[in-house]
């Protein structure tokens, strides 16, 4: 929901509109990508109409479509959303226009996930498909990456892509691109964190490549560039372009901050306009600190030192902490995931808390939720344990 000028007032950081080429964001909050392996053959249709289209009525500023294949097999998983083919475009538009009705920006995340392809959905285990695992004619299919190295203990060891093959895979994000743009997206994300294709390129712990993409920081940052510089150049000017990043990978052996300060200049000098900060996926486990916010600093740090927009996620559950991300120069935007999922309405909880407005509400909700915190006022808590608690009439 765009917010309303207060010329009287200034705004808290988090709902101050930012631009970014020729876009406007309403405010500093994003609904982060959250797969939900909800989708037959890559079509979005009514669930994901609602699922995302509740975050719209809830206030942010953009959400952002979940992880969508580029190609059949750069899918996670079977239930994966889709942009391989033109038949796609129609589903995601109507998710788009629903979104910009109600005020918010709409972005999409494209992906490949290369050596984590044709992975279970989590509430059917963790792992790869297998053909005693799978649904019927959800079948496992062979998986690609950097190197011929498995992701973990127990995966299939993948296909080692060869120059020709980067370039078509390199070709179905241009065209994926270009699919983003007939169906109205604002932003385009590039995904190259937890430990998908681009990851596993950028991670020595995957990539042991003995020729230019391999090797050095240089040689394995080559191909996730040449991706980025391919999408620039087939989305549009006036619209920027985020690449999500891993900061650092689950084991301290992998993917480094310093690695990733690195990675983020190299992405600022091609036209990228933010950086997401996320982390983990490949190493096993996470082998850091974690706590609220863990994942702020990376964010910080990555701001200061590459010179670029950065969006903070990690544990970011509270208004007051969102704002002071912003405020004190952490990042640009936030990012929140799981606490979008248990309140659709953060963001308008966000503006009302920081501000004492319920103008971020649909005008259906708005007037009648700020009639009701009036009358509550004073009442005072319902105190219990009678669930009848009457005030005698004034």
């Amino acid at each position: 929901m765009t917010l309303p000028v207060d010329t009287t007032a200034t705004l808290p950081a988090l709902l101050t509109p930012l631009t970014l080429r020729g876009v406007t964001f309403p405010n500093r909050l994003v609904v982060a990508p959250m797969c939900q392996y909800a989708v037959t053959d890559g079509f979005v249709g009514d669930y994901h109409l609602a699922h995302l289209g509740r975050f719209a009525l809830g206030g942010f500023g953009l959400v952002v479509v979940e992880a969508t294949g580029v190609t059949p097999e750069g899918r996670i998983s079977h239930g994966d959303t889709g942009l391989w083919s033109d038949e796609h475009v129609p589903g995601m538009a109507r998710v788009v226009d629903f979104l910009h009705a109600h005020g918010s920006l709409a972005g999409i995340q494209l992906a490949h996930a290369g050596a984590k392809a044709a992975s279970l959905r989590p509430w059917d285990g963790e792992g790869p498909v297998r053909a005693e695992n799978a649904h019927p004619g959800e079948e496992p299919w062979p998986t690609v990456s950097a190197s011929a190295v498995p992701v973990a203990p127990g995966w299939p060891t993948p296909h080692a892509l060869t120059v020709d093959e980067l370039a078509e895979v390199r070709e179905a994000f241009v065209a994926a691109t270009r699919r983003s743009l007939a169906a109205g997206f604002d932003v385009v994300e590039v995904h190259a964190a937890h430990g998908y294709l681009l990851n596993q390129f950028l991670s020595p712990l995957t990539n042991r490549r003995e020729d230019r993409y391999g090797g050095s920081r240089e040689g394995r940052m080559r191909f996730p560039l040449e991706v980025v510089e391919a999408v620039r150049a087939a989305w549009p000017d006036d619209r920027p372009l985020f690449v999500r990043v891993s900061s650092v990978d689950g084991s301290r052996d992998g993917v480094t901050l310093e690695d990733t300060v690195a990675f983020a200049r190299e992405l600022e000098a091609r036209g990228v306009d933010a950086v997401d900060t996320s982390g983990g996926g490949l190493g096993g486990g996470w082998h850091h600190p974690i706590g609220y916010g863990y994942q702020v600093p990376h964010a910080a740090r990555i701001r200061a030192e590459a010179g670029i927009a950065t969006m903070a996620v990690g544990l970011i559950v509270d208004a007051r902490q969102a704002e002071a991300i912003v405020e004190q120069g952490f990042a640009d935007l936030v990012a929140v995931a799981r606490e979008a999922q248990d309140d659709p309405n953060f963001a308008a909880r966000a503006a009302r808390e920081l501000t004492g407005s319920h103008d971020v509400y649909p005008v259906q909700a708005g007037p009648r939720l700020a009639a009701r915190d009036r009358l509550l006022t004073t009442l005072g808590p319902w105190t219990g344990p009678d669930p009848v608690q009457l005030a005698s009439p004034s």
